[in-house]
């Protein structure tokens, strides 16, 4: 979901600092919504977790090029679920940001449209979750359909933001056209693996449950939403 280098430039960059900034906005709300149902610490570990989670994933994972951008297993409703959807904002946000400073400089450019496209359909998948799952549901009982759904409105986010920057970027001509629709397809797969990905960590988590759960992870992981 790397946009490359060169798609959009000049004055339209500025079209992406303002997506950044409303999604960072809207994500300090559940900051601080975080810091008071679970206070500091809570937040900084998951945040923590969450950031070394986006970085392996970038970096280590497979991932290729694949058109206009590159195909990751982002596993952004893994980190949603598990940790909570503030640790997973931050979370993405400082992978991303560590990946370009140390490892891809020439993605820093593009930071804030590939931050939008992280950040939006995270914000997206968090609100469809309070109205996708009953609230005497945890998140360790989710169906695989249940995932499926989060995951494919997770990921379409992800093309959809990608198809608009290289379209801003490059317009509506064959070749730039082409190039989106094969990045589409290529996340076909990431559609249907991630939700297993989810199930597997959510099983794992609920075979570890020995308690009232933990202050390291979403409280909904293991409870009802209050």
């Amino acid at each position: 979901m790397h946009i490359e280098p060169g798609i959009v430039d000049g004055a339209k960059i500025a079209l992406s600092y303002a997506t950044a900034a409303a999604a960072a906005t809207y994500s300090a709300k559940l900051i601080w919504q975080e810091l008071k149902a679970q206070g500091p610490i809570s937040l900084l570990v998951r945040s923590a977790i969450a950031t070394v989670g986006v970085f392996v994933f970038f970096e280590l994972l497979p991932h290729f090029s694949v058109g206009v951008s590159e195909v990751h297993m982002i596993l952004g409703t893994t980190l949603l679920l598990i940790l909570g959807a503030a640790p997973a904002a931050i979370g993405l946000a400082g992978g991303l940001l560590v990946q370009g400073l140390f490892f891809a400089p020439t993605d820093l450019p593009q930071y804030a449209m590939n931050l939008t496209t992280l950040l939006v359909p995270l914000l997206g998948i968090q609100y469809m979750a309070q109205r996708l799952i009953a609230p005497n549901t945890a998140y360790v009982d989710l169906t695989y359909a249940q995932a499926l759904k989060l995951s494919t409105a997770y990921q379409g986010g992800i093309v959809a933001w990608v198809a608009f920057w290289a379209i801003y970027g490059n317009g509506f001509g064959a070749e730039n056209l082409a190039s989106v629709g094969t990045f589409g397809l290529a996340y076909m797969a990431v559609i249907l693996i991630e939700p297993l990905a989810d199930l597997a960590v959510l099983a794992t988590a609920k075979a570890l449950n020995r308690g009232p759960g933990s202050p390291w992870v979403a409280q909904r992981l293991y409870h009802p939403a209050s």
